[in-house]
């Protein structure tokens, strides 16, 4: 059942000025599939982490794991002591009720407000198939695209969802026929004048096989309405979609993208607030995926990513204050002992002290999808 171990062990150099510390496992129930994890830290010192939670499948006579299901929702749990030790049963964050819940990303705002995303995936019979005029299938569930919630207590009472604006120009339906609303995996900014900015993943048609793109929209009110901006990045042989923004001390805003059709590599976009616009996709040169950046008390940032490649884990890079070195930064392996492709989706929060720890999915010899952490000190 629900289980949590905390190991500890003698500091290790995984690159020149990173340590690792200790790995902790947060949050484990074999009657569950928990994945993708997303953590902040509130104003108190309060960490919250939220997580997918959906049925372990093969606990039911499934013959595998599946990233869709009806059941799957949002949850959080707690940690006053710097992640050493998490609330035992999660609160239920959100369950839409239209179908299964991913990938939520937390943002806290200046004004504490806490911003969450997700997407949904509606089930439908194989019958009903013909009748449902969604663009975007998985087997038997259709794509009804993005949400947000947010909550001004800490977590506790959450209000939503949401519905984000879709990317204009598209012929892309959800369910019930009406324009996709836009959506993504990644996290979200609030730059220095308030604003809050979103990449978002959207269909080129209803052709899949046509791919992603990303583009830009932004909020002034904190989440509750939302702009398009324009296109962040298209390209007609390389797909992109999760996508993590950041913005530098300069007040350039940089996005770390994953992508289809180019063997795994990173995507690099900056966008220029001088020129007031996106300059063209770089090439990180090496590969991994998704990707959060979180600055540190000297004014580096931390880059953490999965590596969903022999040997599976989760690995980091620590870039310079303008995040202008990510194809020569030194690459850290936080973990390599994965048993599968089926893990990842880090994200980071700073600690005091020169600390950080980095959560995400993760599990060994295709067992139980687990929600664990790793400490860094730098």
């Amino acid at each position: 059942m629900t289980r949590r171990s905390l190991l500890t062990a003698p500091a290790v150099f995984v690159s020149s000025g990173l340590r690792r510390t200790g790995d902790v496992v947060i949050y484990s129930d074999d009657r569950f599939y928990s994945a993708f994890p997303s953590v902040a830290r509130l104003r108190n010192g309060e960490l919250i982490l939220a997580f997918r939670r959906a049925p372990e499948r093969r606990r039911l006579g499934a013959r595998g794991v599946t990233h869709t299901d009806a059941n799957s929702q949002l949850v959080l749990v707690r940690s006053r002591d710097s992640g050493r030790s998490w609330t035992r049963e999660p609160e239920l964050l959100f369950a839409h009720p239209l179908g299964g819940s991913q990938d939520p990303c937390l943002l806290v705002l200046r004004d504490s407000t806490i911003v969450c995303a997700s997407y949904v995936w509606i089930h439908v019979e194989p019958a009903a198939h013909s009748a449902v005029p969604a663009a975007v299938w998985l087997g038997d569930y259709a794509f009804q695209g993005g949400y947000l919630v947010r909550s001004r207590d800490g977590g506790r009472i959450w209000h939503g969802p949401i519905t984000p604006t879709p990317v204009p120009g598209r012929d892309v339906p959800d369910c019930y026929g009406a324009p996709l609303p836009a959506y993504n995996r990644g996290a979200l900014c609030q730059t220095r004048d308030g604003a809050v900015h979103w990449a978002v993943a959207y269909p080129k048609g209803r052709d899949r096989s046509a791919g992603t793109d990303i583009h830009w929209m932004t909020s002034a009110d904190g989440g509750l309405t939302w702009r398009y901006r324009g296109p962040i990045a298209s390209d007609s042989r390389v797909s992109f979609n999760e996508t993590s923004l950041y913005e530098t001390p300069s007040g350039a805003l940089v996005a770390f993208v994953r992508t289809a059709g180019l063997d795994d590599h990173a995507v690099v976009v900056r966008y220029d607030p001088r020129a007031g616009r996106w300059q063209g996709w770089q090439d990180a040169g090496w590969r991994g995926h998704p990707f959060h950046a979180v600055r540190l008390e000297d004014g580096r940032v931390l880059l953490v990513y999965g590596y969903r490649h022999p040997p599976y884990g989760i690995r980091a890079r620590i870039l310079n204050p303008e995040c202008t070195d990510f194809a020569e930064a030194e690459e850290s392996t936080l973990r390599d002992d994965g048993g599968g492709a089926d893990l990842g989706y880090p994200w980071a929060v700073t600690l005091p002290g020169r600390r950080a720890l980095v959560v995400y999915y993760f599990q060994r010899h295709d067992g139980t999808r687990h929600i664990a952490g790793t400490w860094l000190e730098y």
